[in-house]
């Protein structure tokens, strides 16, 4: 599952996000580096990944090789979750 990083609403992945992929609430392309875990505002290129080629247009279907599909917030709210599922997240991982 992912998050589109436009309208915020789930997305089910049914394989790969390729770079023709758009969103089926909003028409977002899916793979550009707002939707990628390796984007990072104010770092250089905004990305993480220290070999990536740079892109200009951040929202836009992009070629780059590094892309990896950022996760969803695990409960499905624009708030990016609350402090009891994280909490139960951590007590089932750790059996807290």
């Amino acid at each position: 599952m992912m998050e589109c990083a436009k309208c915020k609403r789930e997305i089910v992945l049914s394989g790969k996000v390729s770079r023709q992929s758009i969103c089926p609430y909003c028409g977002a392309y899916l793979h550009s580096c707002l939707n990628c875990r390796f984007y990072a505002p104010g770092r250089h290129n905004d990305c993480n990944e220290p070999q990536a080629e740079p892109v200009s247009d951040k929202r836009g279907a992009n070629f780059c090789e590094y892309f990896e599909v950022r996760g969803t917030t695990g409960s499905g709210s624009k708030s990016g979750g609350s402090k009891n599922n994280a909490r139960e997240r951590f007590e089932k991982l750790f059996g807290a």
